[in-house]
């Protein structure tokens, strides 16, 4: 894989998507539908989709694809892939809250190893250089033009006072129960793939998800926190989380700076 024509091709296709998804947004109205599995779909997750996966297809057509807006891709099998959650956090979408994210990753022998997580509405991109470390970039945006960025890293984790962040749609009792067995100093709420990006940058410690993800929900995130000298392990018994399971399912997991002492689930 040419690293650097990849970095170049999924950022700007996340640009080029967020694009498509804020002026959805930014309209009166827009439909949605509800898939088999009972999850929203809208006309952005459909639009940014078609746009993102055929960039791709064109510029890397000899790499598996798997997309979560076409089902057709889910019984694809294989250990190196691109993986596209086009409009991650559409519950966010829908109500207008700002915290969906475009995610774009590539996978290699089952481990997310270059990414990108655009949040259009929250004017924040993280990505991977070719060399697979993070950075964030500065706006505005332009598709054609990267602008300035700056590397970032995880926290040096104080065990005494940790910094917490949790899903915002899908927070539970079992979430709750988990995070309890830390010394926590704040705690913070958001939604998609951020959360990853925000234990990247240092601005949290720990993200424990106990509840159901997908592998194209995660993939982008886990990419760029890898980069940013963090980790992503299994919940329950701490091993590494690994990409390419038959049905893209992901067990529950936790992302984290590696300073964190980790508590048994």
């Amino acid at each position: 894989m040419d690293y650097t024509k990849l970095i170049e091709v999924m950022r700007q296709l996340a640009i080029e998507a967020g694009d498509k998804i804020m002026e959805i947004y930014n309209s009166d109205d827009f439909e949605v539908k509800t898939k088999s599995d009972a999850s929203p779909v809208t006309e952005a997750d459909e639009a940014a989709d078609a746009l993102i996966s055929a960039g791709l297809r064109a510029a890397f057509p000899d790499v598996m694809l798997v997309t979560e807006e076409q089902a057709a891709t889910h019984s694809t099998t294989g250990d190196t892939f691109l993986i596209v959650d086009p409009l991650d956090g559409t519950k966010e979408f829908v109500n207008r809250r700002g915290d969906f994210t475009v995610n774009i990753a590539y996978v290699e022998g089952g481990v997310p190893t270059r990414g990108v997580v655009y949040a259009p509405a929250k004017e924040r991109m993280f990505f991977t250089l070719a060399d697979g470390s993070s950075v964030e970039e500065e706006g505005p945006f332009n598709a054609a033009t990267p602008g300035k960025t700056s590397a970032i890293r995880v926290s040096d984790a104080d065990n005494g006072a940790l910094m917490v962040v949790a899903s915002k749609s899908h927070r539970d009792q079992a979430t709750d129960d988990y995070i309890g067995k830390y010394d926590v100093k704040d705690m913070k709420s958001a939604g998609s793939s951020l959360k990853f990006c925000l234990v990247a940058t240092g601005e949290a410690d720990l993200y424990p998800r106990v509840g159901r993800t997908m592998e194209w929900d995660t993939a982008a995130g886990h990419a760029v926190l890898a980069g940013a000298g963090g980790k992503v392990v299994r919940f329950d018994d701490h091993s590494p989380l690994v990409y390419g399971k038959a049905d893209y399912a992901n067990p529950f997991f936790i992302a984290y700076a590696p300073g964190v002492e980790l508590k048994p689930a």
